[in-house]
């Protein structure tokens, strides 16, 4: 089968690998029909590693797909021969205190799809997961629903950390797939005003789109005085979702005195930095997200109920043969993208 690889830094190639087969009796073969690229690809792309995560050429990325069951092991009820599903790229062990905690995400022997060091990644023809991260897609539900409910799931379980509640006004610091996922979960929540930054203006006219409040260029505007003009008791909860310190200190300056900081993105850098006084004065909470734990199916259901739309959050598509490209304008920001899918 064909699988595309990382060889290098921002180079790719497609290469023949063997099938993998059934293991365990409870296996899942999966034929891929469709991929997203995530910000997490890209700095393995570009940067070959994030934190002390290393790529070891050659090395396959990716981890947000769809595809259809093929095989399956004899003790596997969940799916069967023929069925569409979304892929959950986590396989915890199950056993550990951290799983027996229900903190499946930080599983002491996590595996996780493209990540080095744990499994290769879902950009190739054939994957074999656990029946536990197979996900049946009903009703009308397509493979594009199904790979995004893995950054969505991070955007539900984000809002549900925050503990949102109906009214609050909240800020996105960053507005890409992860960006948008929270405010369609928010959304979906029923919270006030939603104020949006990031530096990508075809970005911003997606946030428009979906009811944003405001939507704002740090580059181009003084964002904390303009929302702060807006909301000048501050804002409730801010989301930040692009990695950046700049974002952080925005988030920080326009929280009102009790608000909340959810951390959601994942910095090129290794320490955050933080004014003493503005958080301490005003005794800001701090809340970071590592992935989501048990919110694919909600995300899958709010979107089967419609109360979720994803219509304006794929911007680009690219056949197999072409991912180069399509991680290039990823990595480069070009386009306007915000999504770009791996069609198999």
């Amino acid at each position: 089968m064909k699988a595309m690889m990382l060889t290098g830094i921002r180079q790719m190639e497609m290469r023949d690998i063997p099938e993998p087969d059934l293991v365990h009796s409870t296996d899942v073969k999966i034929r891929m029909s469709v991929m997203g690229i995530c910000g997490s690809d890209i700095h393995y792309y570009t940067q070959g590693q994030i934190g002390t995560q290393k790529v070891e050429y050659p090395f396959t990325v990716g981890h947000e797909g769809a595809g259809v069951v093929v095989e399956v092991g004899n003790a596997v009820k969940r799916v069967k021969s023929g069925d569409q599903i979304a892929i959950d790229p986590a396989m915890p062990c199950r056993e550990c205190d951290q799983c027996l905690a229900g903190r499946h995400h930080t599983c002491r022997q996590l595996r996780f799809l493209g990540c080095p060091g744990q499994a290769e990644g879902c950009l190739m023809e054939y994957v074999v997961m656990p029946e536990r991260s197979c996900f049946p897609l009903t009703g009308k539900l397509t493979p594009d629903h199904g790979s995004i409910s893995e950054p969505l799931a991070i955007g539900v379980y984000a809002v549900k950390k925050s503990l949102v509640v109906k009214g609050l006004n909240i800020g996105i610091f960053g507005y890409g797939p992860i960006g948008m996922s929270v405010m369609l979960a928010s959304k979906a929540q029923g919270v006030g005003k939603i104020y949006v930054t990031d530096i990508i203006e075809e970005r911003l006219k997606i946030a428009v789109k979906e009811g944003a409040a405001m939507a704002g260029n740090p580059l181009n505007e003084n964002i904390v005085g303009n929302i702060r003009h807006k909301e000048p008791l501050g804002l409730d909860l801010a989301f930040e979702c692009c990695g950046k310190q700049e974002a952080f200190d925005q988030a920080i300056e326009l929280l009102k005195p009790g608000g909340k900081l959810i951390v959601v993105g994942i910095p090129e850098f290794d320490r955050w930095s933080m004014n003493v006084e503005s958080t301490r004065r005003k005794e800001i909470s701090l809340q970071f997200i590592r992935r989501q734990v048990d919110c694919v199916d909600d995300a899958l259901e709010m979107m089967k109920k419609g109360l979720i739309s994803i219509e304006n959050m794929v911007t680009h598509r690219f056949p197999f043969d072409k991912t180069k490209e399509a991680f290039d304008l990823v990595a480069d920001y070009r386009d306007g993208v915000m999504k770009a899918m791996i069609d198999f």
